[in-house]
C-alpha cells in the first residue's frame, strides 16, 4: 500500500552541509540576542544547538511490518505510554508526553514496535499536537485498513511552561478516533484502558 502524500515521513535534515549552515545560523541567532559565545564554555554551543534541533527534527526510517491476521483476532490492541517528543511549530520549543495508540484489527495486524515508530515519524518535525494526533490515526488507518483506530496524546508544552503564562504542570490531551472506535462500547473500552 502506498502512503498518502499528506502522511509522508519528514525529510532527513541532518546532512553535514545543513548542520554546518545551522551552526552558523545558531551562532548568529545567539549573538543577535546578546549571548556571548566567545568564551571557552560557550564556544561550541551553536554547534550543540544545531545538533540538538537536528535530532529533534529527524525521525529514523523504518519498514512497515504487518502480518496476516491468521487467527482472526478481532479485539482491541492497545499500546500505551509511547514516548512523544516533538517541537511546537509556533515557538520551536519542545513538547513531551505520551501517546496511547489502539486499533481493531482487520485482515492485517501491525508489528507492535511499529506503533512507536509511527509516533516518532510524525513527532520529529515542527508540529501542533492536534495535527500530530490526527496524522498518527490517519496513517495507521490508511496503511493497515483496520476496523477502527484510536490515538490519545497527553503532553506538556514548554511554550506554555517556560514562557508566556508559565503554567508549569499543565498538560494537553488530544484524541483521534476512527471507524468502530468512534462511538459506543468500543470507544468507552479504548478510553478506559488508556488510564
Amino acid at each position: 500500500m502506498t502512503t498518502h502524500p499528506d502522511l509522508a515521513p519528514a525529510p532527513v535534515l541532518a546532512t553535514a552541509d545543513r548542520l554546518d549552515q545551522a551552526t552558523r545560523a545558531a551562532g548568529a541567532f545567539l549573538a543577535a540576542l546578546g549571548v556571548d559565545c566567545d568564551n571557552e564554555s560557550m564556544a561550541r554551543s551553536p554547534r550543540r544547538m544545531a545538533q540538538a534541533y537536528a535530532a529533534m527534527l529527524t525521525s529514523r526510517p523504518f519498514e512497515m511490518t504487518t502480518f496476516d491476521n491468521d487467527e482472526g483476532y478481532d479485539e482491541l490492541v492497545l499500546v500505551r505510554s509511547i514516548p512523544v517528543q516533538s517541537v511546537c511549530e509556533h515557538h520551536l520549543l519542545p513538547f513531551t508526553g505520551q501517546a496511547h495508540v489502539g486499533y481493531l484489527p482487520g485482515q492485517r495486524i501491525l508489528g507492535l514496535s511499529k506503533f512507536a515508530r509511527v509516533v516518532e515519524m510524525f513527532a520529529r518535525r515542527p508540529q501542533v499536537q492536534e495535527r500530530l494526533t490526527q496524522q498518527i490515526a490517519e496513517w495507521i488507518d490508511h496503511e493497515l485498513a483496520p476496523r477502527g483506530v484510536g490515538v490519545v496524546i497527553e503532553a506538556e508544552h514548554t511554550c506554555m511552561t517556560l514562557r508566556g503564562v508559565r503554567a508549569v504542570g499543565a498538560t494537553t490531551r488530544t484524541s483521534a478516533l476512527r471507524g468502530a472506535l468512534r462511538d459506543g462500547a468500543t470507544r468507552a473500552e479504548f478510553l478506559s484502558l488508556i488510564h
